[in-house]
């Protein structure tokens, strides 16, 4: 249902919007009955203006509401506190029939907007400040978008909230804590329309369980409006925000939302739940449905200098390798390997520290010790000794390289005749994919980034995304938007749904394979 109450927040668009996300969900709202007929229960409050009208009239008439001409300023003040009883309206004693003709004058749109409201009489010493004599309408002039401008008045939420459930039979409306204190008039409009004969029993009942809560974010529509207005992120879908349409473009399965809050469950108890859930929720889901591929983020060049006497000349080596692994009937992917790879910068370096089991080059050791350089295996090829590297202009590693040792390769029987604690994944530089792949993280560095009335924006990661250039196996050429992969130790990566394209692949990291956050 969509609770259209207020003609100046909604749009449209965002009906259209929250439409496709409850069926990218997996939800619908149509429903098979006993006759074999399928009936659409998708609702607007908006369908239901005539008769709440109606019921407000009637509630002038039994003498229930009556029309305030207050500022807002005034009746704010007249309200009083915690500690303070509120005060009666001047207006609080005026007679139906008065209040019915001011009612139908709003209505007729003979006011301006802000001029009078209506008000339920109900209590105003009432402990319970939501009870001391609530708004039910107001006046405002803004086209709605399903009812266009047939109306200038418009109800409040919480006159409509009830009433909606009523008319649609809902024996449980389950809602927030926030709704909790809101209750007694909840029930306080339909027992006094039940009395009026405009309702029948049995009415619906109101619930209150605590909000599912995660870490690191905010979801304040007015805070999330600010951020995207301010091109603080790149709009609505902006994969760091935790909009349903960000979530998706950031890759998020449904089956991963779904899976948090099944896991989290309800209680009355608020708290927080970590956002590294959801994190773990994805990966259980993603672990058998995502298939396997090799990149290079941050690339190193590695050159094989004896590729020519071990392979040949101008000659590649062809490497299968299962797209699940353990799973070969789920398929392979096919690439080769050739004399020039892209690996990983962090698998070298020049002066490794005690348990680096990955590359780095012949040195000599404090006593002047000679120590030969490294031997690695490059996954699903051949097996590697470290050789020299060479450094750029500017001081840094520009190229390393290494010999194979022969009779080494992968699924041969010699494969395991040098034995290496080092294993390194890699891009062959003559047929790997060039990519833009996108590093996303939290959004915000503080668990609870607006609490205690902080400023939000305070507590924004600076390194909530990073865009790097980097190199993919040639298997991932046809990946279309929206497919999710596994790239081996790097995590869970997914195709752009408005960037990726063919012959410009564009990938969004939707997590790590660990938590590494709190480190």
């Amino acid at each position: 249902r969509f609770d259209d109450t207020n003609p100046e927040k909604e749009e449209q668009e965002y009906v259209d919007a929250i439409v496709e996300m409850v069926h990218w969900l997996g939800y619908d709202w149509r429903a098979a009955y006993p006759d074999g007929s399928v009936r659409e229960h998708l609702y607007y409050a908006s369908d239901y203006f005539d008769f709440m009208y109606r019921a407000a009239e009637a509630l002038i008439a039994a003498g229930l509401a009556y029309v305030d001409e207050q500022s807002a300023d005034q009746m704010r003040a007249s309200r009083g506190d915690f500690a303070t009883p509120g005060t009666d309206s001047p207006f609080r004693d005026r007679s139906p029939a008065e209040n019915l003709a001011r009612f139908r004058q709003m209505r007729d749109g003979q006011h301006a907007d802000g001029a009078m409201v209506l008000r339920a009489k109900i209590d105003m010493a009432s402990p319970n400040i939501n009870l001391r004599d609530p708004a039910l309408y107001r006046i405002k002039r803004a086209t709605h978008h399903n009812t266009g401008d047939r109306w200038c008045i418009y109800p409040m939420y919480t006159y409509a909230h009830p009433l909606e459930d009523a008319l649609e039979q809902i024996t449980h409306s389950i809602c927030t804590l926030e709704f909790e204190d809101q209750r007694p008039f909840y029930d306080w409009v339909l027992e006094r329309l039940a009395e009026l004969g405009l309702l029948a029993h049995p009415l619906p009942k109101q619930y209150e369980f605590a909000r599912l809560n995660l870490t690191n974010i905010v979801t304040s529509k007015r805070k999330l409006r600010q951020m995207v207005e301010q091109g603080v992120v790149d709009g609505w879908d902006d994969p760091r925000l935790p909009t349903l349409v960000g979530m998706r473009r950031r890759g998020y399965t449904p089956e991963s939302l779904r899976l948090l809050a099944e896991r989290s469950g309800v209680s009355k108890a608020g708290g927080w739940i970590d956002y590294s859930a959801l994190d773990i929720a994805l990966r259980d889901d993603l672990d058998a449905k995502a298939p396997r591929a090799m990149a290079v983020l941050d690339p190193l060049k590695l050159v094989l200098s004896n590729w020519d006497q071990v392979i040949g000349r101008g000659q590649t080596l062809p490497c299968t390798a299962p797209r699940f692994p353990g799973q070969g009937e789920r398929g392979t992917r096919e690439f080769t390997l050739g004399p020039e790879v892209w690996i990983e910068r962090e698998d070298f370096m020049i002066e490794p520290p005690r348990g680096y089991h990955r590359l780095s080059p012949p040195r000599s050791d404090a006593n002047g010790k000679r120590i030969e350089g490294s031997v690695v295996r490059l996954k699903y090829g051949y097996v590697i000794r470290c050789t020299g590297y060479t450094l750029g202009a500017g001081g840094e590693v520009a190229e390393v390289q290494a010999e194979l040792i022969p009779d080494t390769r992968s699924g041969t029987p010699g494969a395991d005749a040098v034995k290496t604690k080092g294993v390194l994944t890699w891009v062959a530089a003559h047929d790997g994919l060039r990519a833009e792949v996108r590093l996303y993280e939290r959004l915000f560095t503080e668990a609870q980034p607006d609490a205690a009335g902080r400023d939000f924006k305070d507590c924004l990661n600076p390194d909530s995304r990073k865009v790097l250039t980097g190199w993919l196996e040639p298997s991932l050429a046809g990946t279309n938007a929206d497919e999710r992969f596994q790239f081996e130790r790097h995590g869970y990566f997914v195709a752009d749904r408005k960037d990726h394209a063919a012959g410009a692949p564009v990938f969004n990291r939707i997590t790590a394979l660990k938590d590494s956050w709190a480190k």
